[in-house]
């Protein structure tokens, strides 16, 4: 009954899953104006407190933003209600689609609407690499791990470990030196880690049953297989949705084509390039959070298995990729305020974030490299101008995502 009087909130979550176009720097946007100008569940400090601490942790940043919010309000079952309310509608619209591009590929319709979602997709992580860059390389050392981890990553994109390495080192090298961010001496409590046995839990025992059943080729494994990599994913992705996008086209697409794995696991879950293409470009339309779109691999990686089983592969691709987030933000939150005492932290996010743009850079060079011969020939000049005309339209024009999306849709039909 207590819930009861939060619905008129959970009705602006909702609209704002709607309307939230753009990523999370448009969410952020969009929640200042409902949630602290319109309704004030929050405070304008409050707010920025909130991004700040979730971006510090992996997974959906604007999520856990949201979540917080709810948490506020009415502690741990309004924010679960609020992620679900949150998340629901782009995880929806991303798993028909799942559905809806095996009628169009039954009826050879996708190649020209799609025509153009490749390079359409190269153009947004050109663009999203482009504003990373200007927000978090300021100095010498962020400069040097930014060029060593794009041309690391690019050279050993094949590698899944290779990314969080490049993580742990950043963070590790910004560490060095304390004279950006001195330590200074206060009263500190002594941190609970404890709290975060539930997460720890889920991604060893996913991990064990994963390897287990890929070792033992265990009948129907594919479903515990899509669990542990997206809830992987979702335990590690720095960077937002398109950092996920990278990384899921280096598992489902790339990795899956290598000798070394066809030999030692030919059952590994994977995911064409065309339908990983369609599914990137297609999520920059929907409403609400980016990393929806594991709702739609998850429908695809299972698709050649009825109807049944896409629909549990939406599911699975759902839930593994939001609990990481839920269980980090509810977990560190109450030990937030002494977390932000420990400069530790932020030198540490300093090369973070470095090491992040630097695979952004390498992810839009190995897509542009990754893009068949034949597609060159037939429409080179195209996917150039695509690629450049939605840089420019989204570094200097206000126009929407969903109309760069659907011009692009439009141009693949007629040119």
């Amino acid at each position: 009954m207590v819930l009861i009087r939060h619905i008129p909130f959970l009705k602006a979550v909702l609209l704002h899953s709607l309307t939230a176009f753009g990523g999370p720097q448009g969410h952020f946007g969009m929640m200042l104006k409902t949630f602290v100008q319109e309704r004030k569940d929050i405070s304008h400090d409050e707010l920025l407190d909130y991004n700040a601490f979730c971006q510090m942790l992996p997974g959906a940043s604007s999520t856990q933003v949201l979540t917080l919010i709810g948490y506020k309000r009415g502690g741990v079952m309004l924010a679960v209600l609020t992620l679900l309310v949150w998340i629901l509608p782009a995880s929806i619209l991303m798993g028909a689609l799942s559905f809806l591009l095996s009628y169009f590929n039954e009826r050879d319709l996708q190649h020209d609407m799609f025509k153009y979602v490749a390079p359409m997709t190269i153009g947004f992580l050109a663009y999203a690499s482009t504003v990373a860059f200007k927000l978090a390389i300021h100095n010498t050392i962020t400069r040097v791990i930014v060029v060593a981890s794009a041309a690391l990553s690019f050279a050993f994109f094949k590698i899944p470990w290779m990314i969080p390495l490049l993580i742990v080192v950043g963070g590790f090298v910004t560490n060095l030196s304390d004279s950006r961010y001195p330590q200074v001496e206060t009263n500190r409590k002594k941190i609970k880690w404890g709290n975060i046995w539930l997460f720890v839990s889920v991604f060893v025992v996913a991990g064990v049953l994963s390897e287990t059943a890929r070792k033992y080729d265990w009948p129907n494994r594919r479903p515990i297989n899509l669990f542990e990599n997206t809830y992987r994913f979702g335990s590690i992705v720095f960077g937002g949705g398109q950092v996920l996008v990278a990384m899921m086209y280096e598992q489902f697409v790339v990795r899956p084509e290598s000798e070394k794995v066809m030999q030692r696991n030919p059952n590994v879950v994977k995911i064409s390039r065309d339908d990983f293409y369609t599914g990137a470009g297609m999520v920059r339309a929907m409403p609400g959070p980016v990393f929806a779109i594991a709702t739609y691999m998850g429908g695809i990686a299972m698709s050649d298995r009825g109807t049944g089983w896409q629909v549990l592969g939406c599911v699975i691709g759902t839930v593994a990729i939001f609990l990481p987030s839920l269980l980090l933000v509810l977990f560190f939150f109450p030990i937030w305020n002494n977390l932000k005492k420990y400069a530790v932290v932020f030198r540490a996010l300093e090369g973070i974030n470095a090491s992040v743009v630097g695979f952004l850079v390498a992810s839009t060079l190995y897509m542009f490299k990754d893009i068949p011969l034949g597609e060159w020939t037939d429409h080179g000049w195209m996917n150039v101008a695509v690629i450049i005309g939605c840089w420019f339209t989204l570094q200097y024009s206000k126009l929407p995502t969903p109309v760069v999306v659907a011009a692009c849709m439009i141009l693949g039909l007629v040119v």
